[in-house]
């Protein structure tokens, strides 16, 4: 082989290997401050498991929360990062400020209709923390996103880290996050928490809801239906003091029937909780209440497969086709 030839290679591998260290530079997160995702957690729960921090917004610096706390508690993705500018920036442009709360809550949830619904994002491996994710939603996270987003827009607030305390506060018992127990997994105990903080009303009894005596233990008692509840045990009995106190405090709801009569009482972006059949078990549906040419429709993630949707029926005819749902609880955001 010639000296020509020689060099030759020898210049091709050099570039070969400028080429894998300059790309490595570019990829590896650790090169660009962003903490990388362990690949066992990443294989088990896909692209739900996230990374704390995340890269600069399109339209500003990066607002990645700088608070240790916040820092281990908080799990989201550059590109929830992304979403939450996009529609605070919307806000701003539309003036959404003005508008009632309620108001504010259509316009911010309307965009996401058609976005994919996911179940149990929020069922990460390891310590409880605030999960976020604007790109894919269960009925309940959709409601805690869309009002946690509408909330903020009303107080004139567009920080991302103001944005995951909002979810705080209105996911887990009196705002504070306190392990998987502290997570309003009910949601009349949603209802009732978030009234007594102040950020809901329930409408229910005043809209001519009549008292539900049956008690709440669902959980307690299909503990083998719960990941956390078998790996933590004394979880267990966490679950059935949260269950005996949510039992004994008085709840209503409207029955199925009825629901038409009160329809005029209930107002654009009221959330809806429709109430289950299924012994032990309060709420099986969530969602938020908007007007359509005169008519009451259910704006909401439906099923596993499905994409978020305004019901097509009016909500008063759709649950009476459902034979899981027998009634509806109202909360008014405030």
């Amino acid at each position: 082989m010639g000296t020509r030839h020689v060099i030759a290679i020898a210049i091709i591998i050099l570039l070969f290997l400028l080429g894998w260290f300059i790309s490595r530079r570019v990829l590896d997160p650790a090169e660009r401050g962003v903490p990388p995702v362990e690949t066992e957690a990443l294989e088990e729960v896909g692209p739900r498991t996230g990374v704390v921090g995340g890269p600069a917004a399109p339209n500003g610096p990066s607002e990645a929360p700088t608070d240790a706390r916040v820092a281990r508690e908080v799990v989201y993705t550059p590109r929830d990062l992304e979403i939450f500018r996009e529609v605070m920036d919307r806000a701003a442009a539309r003036r959404l400020d003005t508008l009632s709360i309620g108001e504010i809550v259509v316009q911010v949830g309307r965009p996401f209709v058609g976005w994919p619904y996911t179940p149990q994002t929020l069922e990460l491996p390891g310590a409880e923390r605030v999960v976020v994710n604007l790109r894919e939603f269960d009925c309940v996270t959709y409601v805690e996103s869309v009002l946690a987003l509408a909330r903020m827009i009303r107080d004139g607030r567009d920080s991302f880290a103001d944005f995951t305390e909002e979810l705080r506060l209105i996911r887990y018992r009196q705002g504070r996050l306190n392990g998987y127990p502290s997570r309003l997994h009910y949601f009349s105990d949603w209802i009732a928490d978030n009234q007594d903080m102040g950020l809901v009303r329930d409408m229910t009894r005043e809209l001519g809801g009549r008292q539900v005596v049956e008690p709440v233990n669902f959980m307690s008692s299909n503990a083998e239906l719960y990941p956390k509840l078998v790996e933590e045990p004394a979880f267990v009995e966490e679950m059935r003091a949260v269950e005996e106190r949510l039992s004994a405090r008085p709840r209503h709801a409207i029955p199925q029937r009825e629901i038409g009569a009160v329809a005029d009482g209930i107002r654009n972006g009221d959330v809806i909780a429709t109430t289950s059949t299924v012994r032990g078990l309060d709420i099986a549906h969530t969602g938020f209440a908007i007007w359509i040419d005169g008519r009451l429709h259910l704006m909401h993630a439906p099923l596993v497969g499905r994409s978020l949707e305004i019901s097509e029926l009016p909500l008063a005819q759709r649950i009476l086709r459902i034979d899981g749902q027998d009634g509806l609880m109202v909360a008014r955001p405030l």
